[in-house]
């Protein structure tokens, strides 16, 4: 009997995860299909900052047949799911919260919210600031016997790298946050190691951004310093040497 209700209830499950997987991905595909129509614009938009430092009368260019159609499509696509990020991580926390205690569902909910605003935070910080600083800097050196003049399909492949970099870096307040609320390390421990964590995070941010120094120096000092307001926060959170173990479900 009890093989059965515990198959009933997987069962339960599975089909729980597809609803709310199919709500999810049919949010991304509405707000894809209002985008569609200004899909050009949206690519402009993107570019911009790219365009703003290539000389008068250059243009970027595309070397494929098909390139200037698929791209923007890309573009919009992306587009689509960050205006449709609320929406899906809404329906993951749908799914999971049933399953928490009333204390993981407190803070849960705060984490998902902040999350998302840092991860959109790290993308805006690179769109606004890294991207004019990173153009200027490599027009700047480029010799004069060569035209600048970038292909957008490889402007595109560069500018979700950079996104996801910087949007992943934004999210180190969380990470010191968790680590701290679920007792895998303390924050005396943290402020022990920070200048290891420093060092890492100029190695991340080499690997991760072209081979310049501004582009690494713009994504390593904000990790150093969301990395300081994760520990100042971290303090609020951790848990009380005396606090229970267990608590009640809801």
């Amino acid at each position: 009997m009890a093989a059965v209700d515990n198959e009933e209830s997987f069962i339960s499950h599975l089909i729980e995860l597809r609803s709310r997987l199919v709500r999810a991905v049919a949010g991304v595909v509405i707000i894809f299909l209002c985008l569609m129509p200004f899909s050009a614009q949206i690519y402009d938009l993107l570019a911009a900052p790219m365009i703003r430092t290539l000389p008068d009368g250059v243009h970027m260019i595309a070397t494929g047949v098909v390139t200037p159609f698929f791209v923007p499509i890309k573009v919009t696509l992306m587009a689509a799911f960050v205006l449709s990020l609320p929406w899906v991580l809404y329906q993951a926390w749908a799914f999971v919260a049933p399953g928490l205690y009333a204390h993981e569902k407190r803070l849960a909910a705060p984490l998902i919210i902040a999350s998302t605003l840092l991860f959109l935070l790290g993308m805006a910080f690179c769109y606004f600031f890294v991207f004019g600083t990173v153009f200027k800097f490599i027009a700047s050196v480029s010799p004069k016997s060569i035209q600048l003049a970038p292909d957008i399909e490889q402007y595109l492949s560069f500018a979700m790298t950079m996104f996801l970099a910087f949007g992943a870096a934004f999210e180190v307040p969380i990470v010191v946050i968790l680590l701290v609320k679920t007792g895998i390390v303390s924050v005396e421990k943290l402020r022990q190691v920070r200048s290891y964590v420093i060092v890492g995070a100029f190695v991340v941010a080499a690997v991760v951004t072209p081979p310049d120094v501004t582009s690494q120096i713009m994504l390593a000092i904000p990790m150093c310093l969301l990395y300081e307001v994760g520990l100042i926060v971290a303090r609020f959170v951790a848990p009380k040497p005396d606090a229970p173990s267990v608590q009640a479900r809801e």
